[in-house]
């Protein structure tokens, strides 16, 4: 059977409400940052360029890097970074190769990346993560995708490009895209109405589960790419071993600042 993105939008909008509409990006703006300092954003280039970036930069104007200078943590909860605003196609990421790590849209064999259809829910990363391909898991026997985790957030808003999010992490997928282990984190943002229903992965009505392992599962396909496939029998693990993914994922992002791991041409600097 094959599933088509309208009817992955049945699965996954069924127990949450939608926005529809794409979120811009302004030329600056500012958002708070695990209470310890604020971030703000500048774009650089047009929107839907090889150009476009967006920018981070501490209060005091400086440059810094979404991957490496905001922290993970956000007291009891974690941070995440925005990189695709839910109910948007273009396929949005850190730029983890260049300076400063801005936001751009991915590209391959010359051209701008979009998703064939919308993602339904907010997409993103944990800062000061990394999936190690130099680590094979010893379950799963495979590698690392040499990026941050990844983070899904289901609530009910969208979240702007570049926003720093404080989220509840609720239960991960280990997906395995091309070889590769590619986590994905089930979340919620912590001032979300559902943020006080959902505490662990089985309070999360099984048509969003569905709906998200779904989506990640056939949305290459109309690039004739083969299917994704998951770890742990496709199950999502419990909160309790979500954070000790993430917190293994950290530990590796941490060697790789410290120089005891190789980073290629990965800017950390």
């Amino acid at each position: 059977m094959k599933l088509s993105f309208a009817s992955l939008a049945v699965l996954s909008l069924a127990s949450s409400s939608s926005a529809w509409a794409p979120v811009a990006v302004g030329s600056a703006r500012k958002f708070a940052a695990a209470a310890l300092f604020s971030v703000s954003t500048e774009q650089a280039g047009e929107t839907g360029t090889f150009d476009f970036r967006l920018k981070f930069k501490d209060e005091e104007g400086s440059a810094i890097s979404p991957w490496h200078d905001i922290p993970l943590m956000d007291g009891d909860n974690y941070n995440m970074v925005v990189e695709i605003p839910k109910m948007t196609k273009a396929k949005m990421e850190i730029a983890t190769k260049e300076e400063s790590n801005p936001i751009a849209q991915d590209e391959k064999k010359g051209k701008l990346r979009d998703y064939h259809g919308p993602i339904f829910w907010n997409y993103g990363c944990l800062p000061q993560t990394w999936e190690d391909p130099n680590a094979e898991h010893p379950e799963l026997k495979v590698f690392g995708d040499d990026d941050p985790i990844d983070v899904v957030e289901i609530g009910s808003k969208a979240l702007g490009m570049g926003s720093v999010v404080p989220v509840k992490p609720l239960g991960v997928l280990a997906m395995i895209d091309d070889g590769e282990l590619d986590w994905k984190v089930l979340a919620v943002a912590v001032d979300d109405p559902l943020a006080e229903e959902y505490n662990d992965i089985d309070d999360v009505p099984e048509s969003v589960k569905s709906g998200i392992r779904e989506w990640f599962r056939w949305y290459k396909t109309p690039d004739d790419k083969p299917l994704n496939g998951f770890g742990f029998d496709e199950k999502y693990l419990d909160v309790k071993e979500t954070k000790a993914v993430i917190e293994e994922t950290h530990e590796s992002w941490k060697k790789l600042k410290a120089g005891d791991t190789e980073a290629g041409k990965l800017w950390i600097n």
